[in-house]
């Protein structure tokens, strides 16, 4: 096994290169848990994965809480099936809360803060009643909970991670928040040792070949408890050594062939790995990715990060701009204006490049 055959295995493992899912939710609990900072692009991603998926069919599985999108493995949002969401933040939240406490500290967000914030946050989203951020800081604002400096953004984060909210039903076009209990549904609980085993086999399962530093990347537990997770399930994938380092994965039939997709912006093609070599080159990993960490939508020929994109949606139409590393194949310009298509379909408009 060599870093293209790495890079293309990835690509059928991640429902990329082909997809046997027609549902969301089957595919976000396929995936384990799927970056969501960026509520439109976390969308795409799911319906890139998807067979004839829309915007609006995605945001109906979030809107009917078949998927949600909240705090969960590292400091950031993730999108994760329902049925995944209880086990998940039992597993990884202490993990998170660690890494946020000496930020918390500094925004004076106490636990008699955060309490205080809690109580508000129950009061206001009882019974159904899901409400934007805006409409949250407003309700702080009133009992004078401080927001500014971010510190709403880390009143909402610690929220989550206490099981307390999760995202909502869209409202004018606005993502909300709902009370957790209330909106999704009671699941059984399971072990801490069955839950580590689980997320190792699902992220080896579905974006394999990987290896433990990758998994110990995605997942924000412990050195140790990666591990541990990684050992108890070892003996259901295969493994390869490539440059000194053992990648896990499971086999596939599907052989390589010529392929271009329009990846989102923190797609877990690019994100999910800690040694993001077999997918992007040094050089252009700074062109795909900003100083300040931003993850741009980025253009795959044949398993490697060749450009990135812009997108500037109109009523009827989606302006894209297109900029390559490299120029690519003639042969591969069909499939490019294939792939442009195809996320013009997805938003239900038609498409128009510059000249």
């Amino acid at each position: 096994m060599n870093l293209k055959e790495i890079a293309n295995l990835r690509l059928v493992n991640q429902q990329i290169a082909g997809t046997r899912f027609k549902s969301a939710k089957d595919l976000v609990a396929w995936m384990g848990a799927m970056q969501a900072q960026d509520t439109a692009m976390v969308k795409w991603a799911v319906g890139v994965r998807l067979t004839n998926a829309t915007d609006k069919f995605v945001e109906a599985a979030l809107d009917s809480a078949e998927i949600i999108r909240t705090h969960v493995l590292r400091p950031t949002w993730h999108l994760v099936s329902a049925d995944d969401l209880r086990w998940m933040l039992e597993l990884t939240a202490p993990q998170i809360r660690r890494t946020l406490k000496t930020r918390h500290t500094e925004l004076g967000l106490t636990e008699s803060v955060l309490s205080k914030s809690r109580k508000v946050m129950e009061k206001i989203l009882r019974d159904g009643n899901h409400s934007t951020r805006d409409e949250l800081i407003v309700e702080f604002n009133k009992v004078n909970i401080a927001t500014d400096e971010n510190r709403a953004s880390h009143i909402f984060a610690a929220a989550e991670l206490d099981g307390l909210i999760c995202s909502g039903k869209t409202k004018g076009g606005k993502q909300t928040f709902s009370l957790l209990n209330e909106w999704v549904p009671q699941t059984q609980p399971i072990g801490r040792e069955e839950a580590l085993a689980l997320l190792a086999k699902r992220y080896f399962s579905s974006h394999g070949p990987a290896t433990l530093d990758d998994f110990n990347w995605w997942s924000g537990l412990s050195a140790g408890d990666s591990k541990r997770a990684l050992d108890m399930v070892r003996s259901k994938f295969s493994s390869a050594a490539v440059d000194s380092k053992t990648y896990w994965f499971i086999e596939s039939d599907v052989k390589a062939k010529d392929s271009v997709f329009l990846l989102p912006a923190f797609d877990e093609f690019i994100i999910s790995y800690k040694d993001r070599s077999a997918t992007i080159t040094f050089e252009n990993h700074k062109r795909a990715v900003s100083s300040n960490g931003i993850f741009h939508p980025t253009i795959v020929v044949n398993g490697e990060t060749m450009g990135v994109w812009k997108r500037v949606v109109k009523k009827d139409k989606v302006i894209l701009e297109l900029e390559f590393f490299a120029q690519i194949k003639p042969a591969l310009q069909r499939m490019l204006e294939i792939a442009c298509v195809h996320y013009g379909e997805f938003l239900e408009r038609r498409i128009e490049l510059p000249a």
